[in-house]
């Protein structure tokens, strides 16, 4: 009983810290995320200052046609498509800033069931009533398949940062394709890293479940 005990006990220890640091990165991440969004969705709309100068061009012609006594002719404008490159990194940027908030909602309701878990088995000095405590929230945690939640949450804040590295080459492509590359470069080096400490992490939760 007292092994049980202190694995679970240990098992959800770690876990509440785990989301502590999920629900601070994600968070921070989804703040920085918002500063490049707020830039980048401008180019998804027309330019005012490229709509100011047109309107005031098509008023001087106007008056000139007007002072010539000629008929103006307003020229016909083409509609506004935004490019290829502001589509994609707006897209993956967006989703991206999703799934950082959901890792971030996530993390807080593991959070709390780690810490009602402790709550309810804590202020229980029976050791009978311990045992049933634990039994009840082992089956509960096996039914909704908390073990399978906790590990979807740093999956789906790498596919976040994935999705962002992503739209910032793709951010970058029309700027400046040497500093594209650089980021290309740096981001390939970051993600070999980051696989060989998942790797890692993994084979030591294999090997010591």
């Amino acid at each position: 009983m007292w092994e049980v005990e202190r694995y679970d006990t240990a098992l959800v220890k770690s876990w509440k810290a785990d989301m502590k640091g999920m629900l601070i990165f994600s968070g921070l991440f989804s703040a920085s995320l918002t500063s490049f969004l707020i830039e980048s969705y401008k180019t998804l709309q027309p330019d005012s200052g490229i709509l100011t100068v047109a309107a005031i061009s098509q008023v001087s012609q106007q008056l000139a046609a007007i002072s010539n006594s000629r008929t103006f002719v307003p020229p016909t404008q083409a509609p506004f498509t935004p490019s290829t490159e502001s589509l994609v990194c707006n897209a993956l940027w967006f989703i991206s800033l999703s799934l950082s908030l959901t890792c971030a909602l996530l993390a807080t309701l593991v959070e709390q069931w780690a810490q009602e878990f402790l709550h309810k088995t804590e202020m229980r000095p029976s050791t009978v009533c311990r045992a049933r405590i634990f039994s009840y929230l082992y089956f509960g945690l096996k039914r909704f398949r908390m073990h399978t939640t906790v590990d979807a949450i740093p999956f789906l804040l790498h596919a976040s940062l994935l999705l962002f590295f992503a739209g910032l080459v793709t951010f970058l492509r029309p700027v400046n394709h040497i500093m594209m590359y650089l980021i290309c470069i740096a981001l390939t080096s970051s993600m070999a890293s980051s696989h060989c400490v998942w790797s890692s992490s993994w084979t030591v939760r294999i090997a010591h479940p």
